[in-house]
């Protein structure tokens, strides 16, 4: 452009302008309306698994929140209780707490009288329950993260389809705009789908965190109720 300006030194300013401001207005918008009808739907489908991506991402961040909360006196009071001797009113504060730590020992709470083995059986297997809970439709988010690539470049080469498509049409005669609906498609679902799988797998290892830390505040309590018990009376 600089050569054609240089050669034609009265052109029209304004026509220049003109030319960069199209350019530069070329909108996210425009790029779904130019897609063709095969980029709309897969940047549709894509947009609704970013919507259940992040319905899951805060709807299991908030639970994993609460789960975490537990008293700092928790323990302290039900090792008062139970060295007390008042094993109901330790469980009665472990039903209050409503948190997994707390669900956990009230599980070992209620077995106190058995042997320690199957104790700490039952706050295995109610560990996992609730392992399992707070892990609750996470996957889906680790689902939404490797697929939604994959359906970005299935739009890829539905746009190229699309362009070859094109070109045999037109007798073997390359013409930018007779492309432009295939290009548009390719480029716009690529990259719509690694922005969707992006997130949803940066959502993804975030729960994964912070529900490792919520595992281990279970086992640190757990062990720590299970030298309780253990302690000489």
């Amino acid at each position: 452009m600089l050569f054609s300006i240089q050669q034609d030194p009265g052109a029209n300013p304004d026509i220049l302008t003109e030319t960069v401001s199209e350019e530069k207005t070329l909108s996210i918008y425009n790029l779904i309306m130019h897609s063709g009808t095969g980029g709309m739907i897969i940047i549709a489908l894509l947009f609704v698994l970013l919507l259940v991506a992040l319905y899951i991402y805060f709807e299991r961040y908030l639970a994993i929140k609460r789960a975490s909360k537990v008293d700092k006196n928790y323990m302290n009071q039900i090792k008062d209780k139970i060295l007390g001797g008042n094993i109901e009113a330790a469980k009665i504060l472990s039903q209050a707490n409503k948190t997994p730590v707390a669900r956990l020992i009230e599980k070992g709470i209620s077995r106190i009288g058995k042997p320690l083995e199957d104790i700490n059986t039952a706050i295995e297997n109610a560990g996992k329950l609730e392992i399992y809970k707070l892990e609750r439709n996470v996957s889906v988010l680790a689902t939404i993260a490797g697929a939604a690539p994959m359906i970005g470049f299935l739009g890829t080469v539905i746009g190229m389809i699309i362009a070859i498509h094109e070109i045999a049409n037109a007798g073997g005669q390359i013409d930018i705009k007779l492309l432009s609906d295939g290009l548009y498609t390719a480029m716009t679902t690529t990259v719509a789908g690694l922005i969707v799988g992006i997130i949803s797998y940066i959502a993804y290892n975030h729960l994964i965190d912070k529900t490792n830390k919520v595992v281990y505040q279970m086992e640190a309590n757990s062990l720590e109720f299970l030298d309780l018990l253990n302690e000489p009376v």
